[in-house]
C-alpha cells in the first residue's frame, strides 16, 4: 500500500467540502488533479471512500472510519513541524491564526504589520469566522491559535486575557441629544444584533437582560457594518465594540454614546492547545495583540 501525506491532504479537504470544486480550489490544484489523486487513494486502500453524486460527494462508512485516523496523522505531522519551528528559538514560518469577526477587520491591520515587522520570515495564515468553528478547528489543530472573547472554558485550551473592551451605543444622529437608555429601556427598544452564532450577540443581550427571543423588535444582521448602516437608515439601535468606531461609523449618519454605571465591555484574549510546541512564540505573539489592542483603546 502505498498512501501519500499529499492524499491524505486531499481527502481531508474533499471531506470538509463535500465538493470536488472547492476542495480543489482549497487545495490550489486543479480539479482532475484532485479527482485522481482521490481514486488513486481509493485504489490503494481497494474500497469507495465517497459516494458521488451530481451536486455532492458524501463520505462512505468505510470513508468516515478513515477520516478519524487520517486526520490523526496529519496532525501527528503538523506538530512535528510546529516543534522542528519551535526548535529555533524564533517565530518563523507558518502561522494559523483564527480571529472572531467582531474582532478581526479592526485589530488584524495594526496586529499583522506590527508582527511582521518583528518577524519578517513569518508566513500568517488567518481565519476569520465564529467561536464555535474557531474552536473545532484548534482541536482538529487547522489552527494554532485564536484570538476571540473570554472565557472559553476549555480544559485542552491555555487561556491569555490581553485586554477588555467596552460597548458603546450606536443610534440615528437625530437621537444624539436624547438620554443615554438604561439596559431595561434597552430591552424595550428595536434593537439591531448579529445573527445567531457570534458571541457578540449573546453579550449584548446579556446586558440587556434580554434572550434570543425577546424582545419582539429584535432584527439581526450578519456583520458590524449592516448593524451600523441599518442605525443610519432609522431601523433601530445597536452596540458595538469601542475597537470598530472608527471604522463602521465613519460613513454612517450615526451618533455614538456611552452608558452611565456600569459599561457592557468584553474580555478579548487569545487561545492555543495546553502542551503546543509553539507555547512559547504564541506567548510573544500574545504579547503584541495585547500592545495592537491596548493602543486601538487609546
Amino acid at each position: 500500500m502505498n498512501l501519500t501525506l499529499k492524499q491524505l491532504r486531499y481527502f481531508d479537504a474533499l471531506a470538509r467540502q463535500g465538493h470536488f470544486g472547492r476542495a480543489a480550489d482549497l487545495c490550489a490544484i486543479s480539479q482532475p488533479a484532485l479527482s485522481m489523486q482521490i481514486k488513486d487513494l481509493e485504489e490503494s486502500l481497494g474500497a469507495p471512500l465517497f459516494e458521488r453524486s451530481a451536486r455532492q460527494v458524501r463520505l462512505t462508512g468505510f470513508g468516515e472510519e478513515l477520516l478519524t485516523r487520517a486526520r490523526d496523522i496529519l496532525r501527528a505531522v503538523d506538530e512535528l513541524g510546529d516543534l522542528a519551528r519551535a526548535s529555533q528559538g524564533r517565530l518563523m514560518g507558518r502561522l494559523r491564526i483564527g480571529v472572531i469577526p467582531t474582532i478581526a477587520p479592526y485589530l488584524l491591520p495594526a496586529f499583522i504589520g506590527a508582527l511582521t515587522q518583528r518577524n519578517a520570515d513569518l508566513d500568517i495564515h488567518v481565519r476569520e469566522t465564529v467561536t464555535p468553528k474557531l474552536l473545532a478547528e484548534l482541536g482538529e489543530g487547522r489552527l494554532d491559535c485564536a484570538i476571540l472573547a473570554l472565557p472559553v472554558s476549555e480544559p485542552w485550551l491555555t487561556e491569555v486575557a490581553l485586554f477588555t473592551e467596552r460597548f458603546v451605543l450606536v443610534r440615528p444622529a437625530a437621537d444624539a441629544a436624547l438620554p443615554v437608555p438604561d439596559p431595561d429601556r434597552l430591552r424595550e427598544m428595536r434593537l439591531l444584533l448579529l445573527e445567531e452564532g457570534h458571541c457578540f450577540r449573546d453579550q449584548a443581550l446579556s446586558f440587556c437582560r434580554a434572550t434570543s427571543s425577546l424582545p419582539r423588535e429584535l432584527l439581526d444582521g450578519s456583520s458590524l457594518s449592516t448593524l451600523v448602516q441599518m442605525v443610519g437608515a432609522g431601523i433601530g439601535v445597536t452596540l458595538i465594540p469601542e475597537m470598530a468606531v472608527a471604522v463602521e461609523t465613519r460613513s454612517a449618519a450615526v451618533s455614538v454614546a456611552r452608558f452611565a454605571g456600569v459599561e457592557p465591555a468584553r474580555r478579548v484574549g487569545m487561545v492555543w492547545r495546553k502542551g503546543s510546541a509553539l507555547a512559547a512564540q504564541l506567548g510573544q505573539i500574545a504579547e503584541v495583540v495585547r500592545d495592537c489592542g491596548m493602543e486601538l483603546g487609546r
